[in-house]
């Protein structure tokens, strides 16, 4: 069934799913390190996390939801609901995380800190389900760093290879080949090597991620 005739589409506004590790040390951003240490990797992570929640609370969502690995901090905003991640692979927590919604959803990640609601304001309108069954933000290392479903379908993730310079292809493929309309967002950069961060901190620098990589680019220059 087309996006424009589905009963969920009809019923529902559109949840905002943001999947994501809480910000430990040693536990993400661990190929930023070095220059960074697993702390300042941390503290470049939380920022990166804060960035995206609140470009989420700013968008017509009508849910936002934080899919997480770990538990909740100081750093969670009001107006953000928490689920747990599933355990498994990449691919099975997004499925997990599609498979909650009883609507339409988009996904994104923490890692691009330069999202803002006017980049996801396409798949989260009035007419962002109009003649679409879904949407796809590709990621300049060969992944993805938005995909939204209109009748969200766990199969459409179970068993795309995940992590590789060819995941954005492979899961766009699965979403033709299964006969649904795709509609694209823009291209962005994931935050991965420090040489990302800088990058991205220039693209976006009015931000926390900005401002926190700016800190700690001068402690470890000095």
């Amino acid at each position: 069934m087309s996006a424009a005739g589905s009963p969920a589409a009809r019923r529902h506004g559109t949840t905002l799913l943001v999947i994501a590790k809480s910000p430990v040390p040693g536990r993400v951003k661990t190929r930023l390190t070095p220059p960074f240490t697993p702390e300042e990797a941390a503290r470049l992570a939380e920022a990166s996390l804060v960035d995206t929640l609140h470009a989420a609370l700013a968008t017509s969502a009508r849910r936002r939801v934080l899919v997480l690995d770990g538990a909740p901090g100081a750093w969670l905003p009001d107006g953000i609901d928490v689920v747990a991640q599933c355990a498994g692979g990449l691919d099975e927590r997004l499925a997990a995380a599609f498979a909650g919604c009883d609507g339409p959803a988009v996904l994104i990640g923490m890692d691009t800190p330069q999202v803002t609601p006017a980049l996801l304001a396409p798949a989260l309108g009035p007419d962002a389900w109009r003649d679409c069954d879904a949407w796809f933000g590709p990621a300049d290392d060969g992944g993805f760093w938005a995909l939204g479903l209109a009748e969200p379908d766990p199969e459409l993730l179970r068993g795309v290879p995940m992590s590789t310079a060819h995941t954005g292809a492979a899961q766009r493929t699965r979403l033709t080949d299964a006969g649904l309309r795709v509609r694209d967002l823009p291209l962005l950069r994931d935050v991965d090597t420090a040489r990302d961060a800088a990058l991205v901190a220039a693209a976006a620098p009015d931000g926390r991620f900005a401002a926190e990589h700016a800190r700690l680019t001068r402690v470890v220059r000095s």
